[in-house]
């Protein structure tokens, strides 16, 4: 991804429909130009909403309160605003005083992201309840549309994919509930499903990686992105996840019996691997392009250097760490503010100060994309955004202790990842 994880998660959905192993390998078309492009009062960024206003307002929001910081009033309401009846959001809701019909494209990652982000801003929020109401109709509309495998796609109905039930596995745990027991009919989790896309040590070109969806003859293939987000799902954590600890080198080891936990590791250990050939994640070229040089992925690096920390690799993901602060000022200028958001989340879960980013203050940078947030009490600040990091994963250390370690064409033009 360029961006944000959801462009990457579209470009692999392309790629398994045409047929095509080059999971997010296409390069987006641009978006419009921001003098083209009219933007609502209270979102963040200057780009065409319409593909990822939700999804970049909600990562926004999940890196200003990790580093103590509050959402402006009106930035919140916006969001909050684009909030279905029934509780879903789409992409994006230009009108908002139309209500949601059966025409909608009902969005599962924005409504899971979007569970996270109004989470977190709660707690000092204006009126928490109405959040809380918000957060409810989105969380019972996400096992509403829940497939019979456990998992989600990315529209409600669509094939379960590894990214769609990662990052709502995400949002279940930031409410408070064990992601294990939201079961299907069948009676699977999500785990169940992210289980049907772990491949195994023994698999040559993606030993303990996760696939995206099998392609269309079922094969699994190793992909980046989804090895990222399911790491960390399979440990019960969210894209906010901090260092865990002790430290425990990566190492790939199938059991007699899988679990996601283990699982979970090998996709740890397939990302360390992955990040030690060249200090970064790549993205092959298109098929068909005349360029074939392989290009940094800086999204899906940031993304794996959260997910290496969160399983206990932070030593591992340090290297990607310090590329990322070197190489990505162009990038995430260009992407706004969910790649400010992706590279704030990751110096945090390496205890990387964000502000002190290479040559770039990353908070400062993304707070400058949208109306200005409240201040944080300095004495606070730290306290706050480490309860509400750990947040996600307290009812996991409780469960067993201590982790050690559709149109496709549109998504794909529109998101720019």
């Amino acid at each position: 991804m360029n961006t944000v994880r959801r462009g990457a998660a579209a470009l692999a959905a392309a790629a398994v429909l045409l047929g095509s192993g080059a999971a997010g390998a296409a390069t987006a078309a641009p978006s419009p130009s921001p003098s083209a492009v009219t933007i609502p009062p209270g979102l963040y960024g200057t780009k065409d909403p319409t593909y990822d206003g939700v999804w970049r307002q909600s990562l926004a929001f999940l890196a200003q309160r990790s580093t103590g910081y509050q959402p402006a009033d009106r930035s919140v309401d916006w969001l909050l605003g684009q909030q279905c009846a029934d509780g879903s959001f789409t992409s994006y809701r230009a009108d908002v005083t139309r209500a949601c019909d059966a025409k909608t494209m009902r969005d599962t990652n924005a409504t899971a992201v979007a569970v996270q982000a109004l989470h977190a801003v709660r707690r000092q929020a204006t009126d928490p309840q109405k959040i809380d109401l918000a957060v409810k109709n989105a969380s019972e509309w996400l096992r509403t549309v829940q497939n019979e495998d456990g998992g989600w796609g990315y529209g409600a109905g669509g094939a379960s994919d590894a990214n769609s039930t990662s990052i709502v596995v995400g949002a279940i745990a930031a409410t408070g509930a064990k992601p294990g027991s939201f079961t299907s009919a069948e009676g699977r989790t999500p785990y169940d499903a992210l289980l049907s896309f772990a491949l195994p040590c023994s698999d040559k070109a993606g030993a303990g990686a996760f696939a995206y969806q099998p392609d269309k003859t079922g094969k699994l293939l190793a992909n980046a992105d989804a090895t990222a987000a399911a790491t960390l799902a399979g440990l019960g954590k969210s894209i906010v996840a901090t260092k865990a600890s002790p430290a425990q080198p990566p190492v790939c080891n199938d059991l007699s019996k899988p679990t996601v936990e283990r699982a979970a590791l090998n996709g740890a250990s397939y990302l360390a691997k992955a990040l030690a050939k060249t200090g970064h994640l790549t993205l092959p070229p298109m098929p068909g392009a005349t360029d074939t040089t392989a290009q940094p992925d800086i999204g899906n690096t940031a993304d794996a250097v959260v997910a290496l920390a969160a399983s206990g690799a932070a030593m591992e993901a340090k290297p990607a760490l310090e590329w990322l602060e070197k190489n990505s000022a162009a990038w995430a200028k260009d992407g706004g503010p969910a790649a400010y958001a992706q590279l704030i989340l990751a110096a945090r879960a390496t205890d990387t100060d964000p502000r002190e980013f290479g040559a770039v203050d990353l908070v400062e940078q993304l707070n400058a994309t949208g109306p200005a947030p409240e201040t944080p009490d300095t004495s606070a600040s730290s306290t706050t955004s480490d309860d509400e990091g750990r947040g996600f994963d307290v009812w996991w250390i409780i469960g067993i202790g201590m982790v050690v370690g559709v149109g496709i064409g549109f998504l794909v033009s529109g998101r720019k990842k």
